[in-house]
């Protein structure tokens, strides 16, 4: 039987609740429980840690660790467009999500974040994944088992590193995905060439 009411670890003063007996409020309460596991496994403050933010502390509006957390919760709710944050920075439940009661961080200021990261970051984010993978063992295990999976993102317009990939029958971009069991454990910008 559901529950009429589940209680999630509040934000400052705000007390969170989902109420299965009221209206509908948001298509995206999800982020709720997405935010519950990030408390739990501290991933998106980690890699807050190893992203270099080398903009001035005194003109801060957005911290780094929260527009990690919209960026991160945004794409994990299916809204993988930077454009789709001019409406999402003011929606209650990503705000909730991020630990923010106030309005979140714009397409722009979350693209120049997204420029800053490089090759660099990019290592370090991966050791913190390799890393969040081991923690998950008590043991080390018998076997491993790497699955790499590449997958086509479209790509409409002119965007920098697009290639066409004729299995597809599209421009895209091909990253390739690393898991082991349910873990991710690197991603890898892979360009696709147009084949014969």
């Amino acid at each position: 039987m559901v529950p009429e009411k589940l209680t999630f670890s509040p934000l400052s003063r705000r007390q969170i609740e989902a109420d299965f007996s009221g209206g509908h409020i948001t298509s995206d309460a999800g982020l709720l429980l997405l935010r519950e596991v990030d408390n739990q496994h501290q991933l998106t403050q980690r890699l807050a840690t190893v992203l270099d933010d080398a903009r001035n502390p005194v003109l801060v509006r957005h911290k780094l660790q929260t527009m990690i957390r919209q960026r991160v919760f945004g794409v994990a709710a299916g809204y993988e467009d930077l454009n789709d944050h001019e409406t999402l920075r003011a929606d209650q439940a990503l705000q909730t999500a991020t630990g923010e009661a106030a309005i979140l961080a714009g397409k722009s200021t979350l693209c120049r974040m997204e420029q800053r990261v490089d090759r660099q970051a990019v290592v370090k984010a991966h050791e913190l994944m390799w890393h969040h993978f081991i923690e998950q063992h008590d043991a080390p295990p018998k076997e491993i088992v790497l699955d790499f999976d590449g997958t086509d993102v479209p790509v409409h317009g002119d965007q920098p590193g697009k290639f066409f990939n004729a299995y597809y029958d599209h421009h895209c971009y091909f990253p390739l995905y690393v898991f082991c069991g349910r873990h991710l454990l690197v991603v890898s910008a892979v360009k696709s060439t147009h084949l014969p």
